[in-house]
């Protein structure tokens, strides 16, 4: 069943997604200004998320027989997003997650259509599940923004 090019891929997402977390306790931590509760309240519901996804995606790179990256070193130098620090204000956070979420959707598409020729079913409907919720996050971003 093991897929190096799938489980190379998922090291990236679960690398993607541990910045993104730590991105989003940051702003969870740090946020100010006339949108305080709002968006205090919405950065823990999406670091919750997070974590949750960061725990699935761990256990299907063991499931196919893969290793997970484990360590903040290695999600340094494999993750495609960028530690994002010392943001105050809900337009840049909003924006940074909006990104963030742009960037985890391009990877996770793709990681499904790896799954999807590799008859890898279980992957590509992990995938599926996250692409699904975060298109909708994506959208209310998206539509704070305006």
């Amino acid at each position: 069943m093991k897929n190096t090019e799938i489980i190379s891929k998922l090291n990236v997402l679960l690398a993607d997604y541990q910045i993104y977390y730590q991105n989003i306790r940051g702003f969870h931590w740090n946020i100010q200004g006339e949108h305080f509760f709002q968006l205090h309240a919405k950065f823990e519901e999406l670091y919750t998320d997070a974590a949750l996804k960061i725990d699935e995606i761990a256990e299907r790179i063991l499931t196919i027989e893969g290793l997970p990256l484990h360590s903040f070193e290695d999600y340094l130098k494999t993750s495609t997003i960028k530690v994002t620090k010392n943001v105050h204000d809900g337009e840049t956070s909003v924006s940074t997650v909006a990104d963030n979420l742009q960037e985890l959707l391009s990877l996770e598409r793709e990681i499904k259509e790896l799954a999807v020729k590799a008859d890898d079913h279980g992957t590509e409907d992990l995938m599926s599940d996250f692409i699904d919720q975060q298109e909708k996050t994506l959208w209310m971003m998206k539509a704070w923004l305006k």
